[in-house]
């Protein structure tokens, strides 16, 4: 017998414009030590769906029919039906984080950060057994220890916002499993995550399911996770189930049309450089009206120098010892954030800047777009025909020549402030400089709009009523609106669905293509970066381990790291199916690297070009 059947299950919500019903007959099966995938796009039902098997729906939501069986595994199975129970009732309670639990998107947001994380592991623990406060302890520091944590002591004081997104992941896990649930609804757990970290979630989870024999439901829109992590698939769309079966099945010969056009929108490696993605609703740009306002570069201004040149830039933090506010700089520990790093982006071209979270791309764009200071170094810029360095500007210089570089964020949720009209949002950047007049501005967000597939009518219209594909596009308006030369993208498609991913994706290749502009993309996802950037630079604790242009590095990466990014990538092919366990330590730490790749403070290193245009950081001795 299934551990939990889910029969006709539907889910309405009750709004000021009626009901609206967001599941809509959603039947499935989860069995002991099994993984069953809800796939979909943002708006499936997918959350819906975990939302009501744990009794956490809205207050105005509602189960409108079906039923949600959960067998209880024990000697004497009991079987409850939670679509009958009262979301508050003791008996949801009690089987609310003891026998179901989740695992949520944002740890960030689903943690708090008044309490350390072994405070909040501990909670369900003393909430559903009746232990001693050292007996809890010690279960809270070895599930701490049994999540990855490698000083569970260490990490029981911290708070979350002192760890990194994979360790907060991991604490997430460990208040999910600390009661040793029968089932584990995993939300979309690695969709903001490195590569890399991702890799570790996944054999993380794999190991605890068989460790426990846990049925896991993996809510996901990531189909190569999908390939490597479930036994059974079940596709969402528009609240309705419209295609389910087994992983072999599901990908081998897929059915309806929504999931083939699912397989079509992912980025992979090995696309032609015309070939494009093949989203599932393509949006139409329109450069009519606004492409007089960029003005197309002349050859010779193009002579004068590269777009953005990067001279040896670094950027140091110096971090004060816990426990100890008041100390001389002298004293506190100083942190490399980014050292020594140089490139150089041309006119109209695509770099695109690869590496961990950590690993200061961000950082490093800050110092760009002069928020951050560099420590040392120069960041030269190709002002139409006239090279300057944007370091030596004064404040009121910068001001003016802020409008040349322009910036699109990776979160549009919080990217865009809720108080203000979309019609505020894309004439902002006008008004701060005194472009033109309120009939001009709104003329020019109508364009803007246009611009990147949406209907100018919705002008009106706050963030919170648009899908996120929706958002990341009127981030991209809104960095336009100033007519940039250059724009920074930094990772604005990671947190996006993949059929959304490919919307944005081709809306920039266009954009480039159609006004001329410059980008320097910036992301962790090497696919993602095939399919957009001209040349790719690879960060790793600060430096620039190997850069080249993309079909160099991709046919024949040489540098360990660059190798680890790229078998992270997770295809959406039965074929290249792993075993998580049997992976190898992450590449990421130096300390991992062979001779003569080995970075160390004793060790010389340089890039070393091994090809034409291809540089990879080594010891120059031992090449």
């Amino acid at each position: 017998m299934p551990l939990l059947d889910v029969r006709e299950l539907a889910v309405e919500f009750q709004l000021p414009g009626g009901v609206f019903t967001a599941v809509k007959s959603v039947s499935f099966s989860l069995r002991h030590g099994s993984t069953v995938a809800l796939v979909g796009e943002s708006g499936s039902g997918k959350s819906v769906t975990a939302q009501a098997i744990l009794g956490i729906l809205p207050k105005n939501a509602r189960i409108a029919k079906g039923d949600i069986i959960f067998r209880e595994p024990g000697i004497l199975v009991s079987t409850t039906n939670i679509a009958k129970l009262s979301p508050d009732s003791q008996m949801m309670r009690d089987m609310r984080g003891s026998q179901i639990s989740i695992i949520f998107q944002e740890p960030m947001v689903s943690m708090s950060n008044m309490h350390t994380i072994g405070d909040q592991v501990s909670e369900a623990l003393f909430l559903h057994r009746r232990i001693s406060k050292q007996q809890g302890l010690k279960l809270t520091k070895d599930m701490l220890s049994l999540v990855g944590f490698r000083n569970a002591d260490q990490a029981f004081h911290l708070y979350p916002f002192e760890l990194s997104g994979g360790l907060r992941q991991r604490a997430m896990i460990a208040m999910a499993l600390i009661c040793h649930p029968a089932i584990l609804i995993a939300d979309e757990p690695t969709t903001a995550l490195d590569v890399t970290v991702q890799l570790q979630i996944l054999k993380l989870m794999q190991r605890l399911q068989r460790e426990l024999n846990m049925g896991i439901l993996l809510i996901t829109h990531d189909l190569g996770v999908v390939a490597h992590m479930a036994d059974e698939v079940v596709v969402m769309y528009h609240g309705h189930v419209v295609e389910r079966g087994p992983v072999e099945a599901i990908y081998s010969d897929p059915q309806h049309p929504y999931l083939k056009a699912l397989f079509h929108s992912i980025p992979r490696f090995g696309l032609a450089k015309e070939e494009r993605l093949t989203p599932i609703r393509d949006i139409q740009v329109s450069t009519e009206n606004i492409e007089k306002n960029f003005t197309h570069w002349q050859p010779e201004e193009k002579l004068i120098g590269p777009h953005l040149e990067v001279v040896r830039l670094s950027k140091n933090f110096s971090q004060r010892n816990k426990g100890k506010w008041f100390k001389r700089q002298s004293e506190q520990e100083i942190i490399q954030a980014v050292h020594k790093v140089s490139f150089k982006i041309e006119v109209g071209e695509c770099l695109g800047l690869v590496g961990e979270s950590g690993c200061g791309k961000s950082t490093l764009s800050k110092m760009i777009m002069r928020a951050l200071s560099p420590s040392n170094g120069d960041i030269r810029y190709n002002d139409r025909g006239k090279m300057i360095s944007l370091l030596n500007l004064d404040e009121e210089t910068l001001r003016a020549f802020r409008t040349k570089i322009q910036l699109v964020f990776q979160d549009p949720f919080s990217a865009l402030s809720p108080r203000m009209t979309i019609l505020d949002v894309l004439t902002e950047p006008l008004v701060i400089h005194n472009i033109g007049d309120p009939g001009s501005r709104r003329d020019c967000a109508k364009e803007l709009m246009k611009l990147v597939g949406l209907d100018p009518a919705f002008l009106n219209r706050y963030p919170h009523s648009f899908s996120g594909g929706q958002r990341q596009r009127i981030s991209i308006a809104r960095a336009l609106a100033l007519a940039p030369d250059f724009l920074i993208l930094d990772e604005p498609v990671s947190a996006l669905d993949v059929s959304v991913q490919a919307q944005i994706l081709n809306l920039l290749k266009d954009l480039q293509h159609e006004l001329g502009l410059t980008y320097l993309f910036i992301s962790h996802n090497l696919a993602v970066v095939d399919y957009i950037a001209d040349r790719i630079v690879v960060m790793c604790r600060g430096q620039i381990v190997e850069q080249a242009p993309t079909e160099k590095l991709f046919a024949n990466p040489n540098h360990p790291y660059t190798k680890t990014l790229m078998e992270a990538v997770l295809a959406p092919d039965l074929s290249s199916r792993r075993e998580f366990e049997k992976l190898g330590p992450a590449l990421s730490q130096p300390e991992f690297w062979p001779a003569p790749y080995t970075l160390s403070p004793h060790i010389p290193n340089e890039l070393v070009e091994i090809e034409e245009d291809h540089f990879v950081r080594m010891c120059p001795h031992e090449y």
